[in-house]
């Protein structure tokens, strides 16, 4: 059976009125095969389209956030490479950043009651697959908990990126040329170094009383992490640089 493909749509649900405020994406339907469902033909599916952000309808004008939550306007895919070459859509890769245009009020750890330590305005990096995605004011943007941003990105290089909680920002080192008998290697032959240098460390997690505990890896040491932890980067200087949690980090290497 042929597989059934999600994408933007043009045929509105309207099953779902009861949702006011939150209207759901509409759906392209196209054929696929030839066994029916319901009244309508499964060759009238092949290119199913679904579009998973909630639309916010336009008598709303603002959304505020609760407890620890963000709300996130995200920042558009790039249209071009550096070089000036214009990119297909499904050739543009999704921004994994936005500015910060709204917060909750925080949360109460223990008896303390802690606020969201980022502020408006702020350019943000976040987990790649973290919070939900709703249009609002013919912009996307994305409500997520203030644990699942990655870090503060005061200019637009990645490499000065400011990491947030447990977070620890790392440059991965090169991967190896030659193998340890003097073999070269090709591009698709070298394995992914798990070692790099830390640039930055976040201020540490909360404790049960809500205070930051501090983080015992500083910036400077080389250290081995995790293969398939954090959020991979590739810098302005074609440098790879990854983003964990500080419980990702494995060892210090000296």
């Amino acid at each position: 059976m042929a597989a059934t493909q999600l994408t933007a749509s043009s045929v509105a649900a309207r099953s779902f009125a009861s949702f006011e405020g939150l209207r759901p994406s509409s759906v392209k339907l196209s054929s696929l095969g030839t066994a029916k469902l319901g009244s309508l033909r499964q060759n009238q599916f092949r290119g199913l389209v679904v579009k998973a952000a909630a639309v916010v309808a336009p008598k709303f004008t603002f959304i505020k956030p609760l407890g620890d939550r963000v709300l996130i306007k995200i920042k558009e895919a790039e249209e071009k490479t550096e070089g000036g070459i214009l990119l297909p859509s499904t050739a543009q890769s999704k921004p994994q950043g936005g500015e910060v245009v709204a917060l909750g009020e925080g949360r109460t750890v223990g008896k303390t009651k802690v606020d969201i330590s980022i502020k408006t305005g702020a350019q943000v990096v976040y987990s790649k697959y973290a919070g939900t995605e709703v249009e609002f004011n013919d912009s996307k943007h994305l409500i997520l908990k203030e644990d699942d941003i990655v870090g503060i990105l005061e200019t637009d290089d990645i490499k000065d990126l400011k990491p947030l909680n447990d977070r620890v920002f790392i440059k991965v080192a090169e991967a190896e040329e030659k193998t340890a008998g003097g073999l070269l290697l090709t591009e698709t032959t070298k394995e992914k170094p798990s070692i790099g240098t830390v640039i930055a460390v976040g201020p540490g997690a909360l404790d049960e009383e809500g205070n930051r505990k501090a983080l015992s890896i500083t910036s400077g040491s080389t250290v081995l992490y995790s293969k398939y932890a954090g959020n991979d980067f590739k810098g302005k200087d074609g440098s790879d640089y990854i983003a964990l949690r500080a419980s990702d980090v494995m060892a210090v290497l000296s």
